[in-house]
């Protein structure tokens, strides 16, 4: 039952036994959920941790279990907290990605200069994924963003994973929650996991990035200007810095075969929680689906739904209102 707070079945179990009695001591808390005393000494210890266990007033040295209701209030503090803590380091990874990558946008096309490459056309783009598809040994780490992709980018992908795949390379892709709602996408990532890769989805998602055993990454020099081509890097920092921006992204993404929490009553699902904050940071419709991979119509007939639940008139008062239920 309480699987959805990280809580295992174990340290359920004995956390239940201490909800329903003290007595009998370690030994008969064992014996009670089925487990050795040491196991159970251990989860005593995580469970003081998770602020479910706390010093007893009236026996010296022992514990009691904090009320259930205070326990999961605790535990949703903690889950809101690391929510946080991952978007604040995924913000943080994002700007230091882009700090890396500044610098070589005036980098001449087809050199190469401190292990760094540009690549111009989809031609060169292309020409150099299958050379490094073909050296692949270990793992490919991949984020692709802008929900539905093209039949042609399907099609340009499929050889080259299935090569990678059929190696039993490791495979770990993040693409927009989106593409939930795109046949063709989703088959393909459904595709992916059937062969052995690992697919997660996410809300909102940095730039475009692929890296290859940990010593390669290819990613777009500037996402808003795809004139100015691709960056091929070996650069021990910046790969370093990409990898623990996917890292931190594949994280805070959710498996493919995981339903997206929904909102519960009154209350708000990570995306529509995300189109809020892109809205009230001053995003237009277009700039907001862009980075959510959603049309225009799809997020004003989000936002009038939203509008609707926060009996609101107007945008503004959606924001002040959504602000006031803890929203934003």
């Amino acid at each position: 039952m309480l699987e959805a707070f990280g809580l295992d079945t174990r340290t359920e179990a004995v956390y239940r036994g201490m909800l329903e009695s003290t007595s009998g001591g370690i030994a008969g808390l064992a014996a009670r959920v089925g487990t050795t005393e040491s196991q159970v000494r251990e989860t005593l210890d995580l469970l003081v941790e998770l602020g479910l266990l706390t010093p007893s007033r009236e026996a010296a040295g022992g514990l009691r279990a904090v009320s259930l209701e205070a326990g999961l209030a605790h535990l949703l503090r903690r889950q809101e907290e690391e929510i946080a803590r991952r978007h604040h380091a995924l913000a943080a990874g994002k700007a230091a990605a882009v700090r890396a990558l500044a610098q070589y946008a005036t980098l001449c096309p087809a050199t190469e200069q401190d292990g760094n490459e540009r690549l111009v056309g989809l031609d060169a783009i292309q020409g150099r994924l299958e050379i490094l598809t073909r050296d692949l040994r270990e793992e490919c780490l991949s984020i692709i963003p802008g929900g539905a992709q093209s039949e042609a980018s399907l099609e340009a992908s499929r050889p080259l994973d299935e090569q990678a795949l059929s190696r039993k390379v490791r495979m770990r892709a993040v693409y927009q929650d989106s593409i939930r709602n795109d046949p063709a996408t989703m088959a393909y990532a459904q595709w992916t996991t059937e062969r052995g890769g690992e697919v997660r989805t996410s809300p909102v998602l940095p730039a475009r990035l692929l890296i290859f055993d940990r010593r390669t990454a290819l990613v777009p020099i500037d996402p808003d200007n795809s004139r100015l081509g691709a960056l091929c890097t070996t650069s021990p920092g910046i790969v370093a810095t990409l990898t623990a921006l996917f890292e931190q992204t594949w994280d805070a993404a959710v498996p493919l075969g995981t339903a997206r929490e929904h909102a519960p009553e009154g209350g708000i699902n990570p995306g529509e929680q995300e189109l809020l904050r892109l809205l009230a940071s001053g995003m237009t419709d277009e700039a907001a689906g862009k980075r959510l991979g959603v049309s225009m119509r799809t997020v004003r007939r989000q936002m009038a739904t939203l509008m609707e639940r926060l009996e609101a008139t107007s945008r503004f008062e959606a924001g002040l209102n959504a602000a006031r239920r803890g929203w934003l």
